[in-house]
C-alpha cells in the first residue's frame, strides 16, 4: 500500500496538479469516479464520449476506459488502482500506451519507444468541505520533459472540461 502524498507540499516539476470545489457530497463525488455508469458520463473533454469503462476497484484491480474523440479517434488508458480509500482517495497508474501513434509522436518526435509518455501515477483525492467535496487531482510523469509536453498538448484544459462535466453531472444527479 502507498501513502497518499502531502498535498501541502510543493508541486514537483513532473507533477500536474489541478483542485476544484465541486458543489457535492463526497460521497456522491467518490461515486461519480468509481461507477461506471457516472464515470462514462464525465470522463473526457467535452465532445468526448467513453464507449468502455472497466474498474475493478480494489488495490491490485485493473481499470480500462476508451475515450473517443469527436473526429472518432480512440484514446484507452489502462492501469492498475494501487489505493483505494473510500470516500477519500484513489490512487492508479494511467498508461496511454494504446493510444494513437500520433499521441505519442507529440510527447517525443524522436520517440524509440512504442510509448514515451510510460506509465502515470495519479492520486485523487476527496476532502469533505461540509456538503462540497475539494477534489484534488496529482499526475506525476515519469519525466519534467513529458510532463511539459503533457500540458503543451493541453492537459489542464481537458481536465478543466472533464470537471466542467462533472460538476454537471452532479448538478443532475442531486437534482433527482
Amino acid at each position: 500500500m502507498t501513502t497518499a502524498p502531502n498535498f501541502s507540499n510543493p508541486v514537483g516539476n513532473d507533477e500536474f496538479f489541478m483542485s476544484r470545489v465541486i458543489n457535492a457530497p463526497r460521497e456522491l463525488v467518490f461515486q461519480a469516479w468509481t461507477d461506471p455508469r457516472h464515470l462514462t458520463q464525465w470522463w473526457g473533454p467535452k465532445g468526448f464520449d467513453n464507449p468502455v469503462c472497466e474498474l475493478d476497484l480494489r488495490p491490485g484491480g485493473r481499470h480500462r476506459i476508451t475515450m473517443r474523440g469527436p473526429d472518432g479517434t480512440d484514446y484507452p488508458i489502462t492501469g492498475e488502482f494501487v489505493e483505494v480509500t473510500p470516500p477519500s482517495l484513489l490512487v492508479m497508474t494511467m498508461d496511454c500506451t494504446e493510444h494513437p501513434a500520433a499521441w505519442h509522436d507529440m510527447i517525443d518526435p524522436q520517440r524509440t519507444t512504442a510509448n514515451p509518455a510510460g506509465v502515470m501515477l495519479q492520486t485523487v483525492s476527496f476532502e469533505d468541505l461540509d456538503g462540497k467535496t475539494r477534489l484534488t487531482i496529482r499526475t506525476r510523469a515519469p519525466t519534467p520533459a513529458i510532463l511539459e509536453a503533457l500540458k503543451k498538448m493541453g492537459i489542464n484544459e481537458g481536465w478543466s472540461g472533464s470537471l466542467d462535466r462533472l460538476d454537471a453531472l452532479m448538478a443532475t444527479l442531486q437534482a433527482n
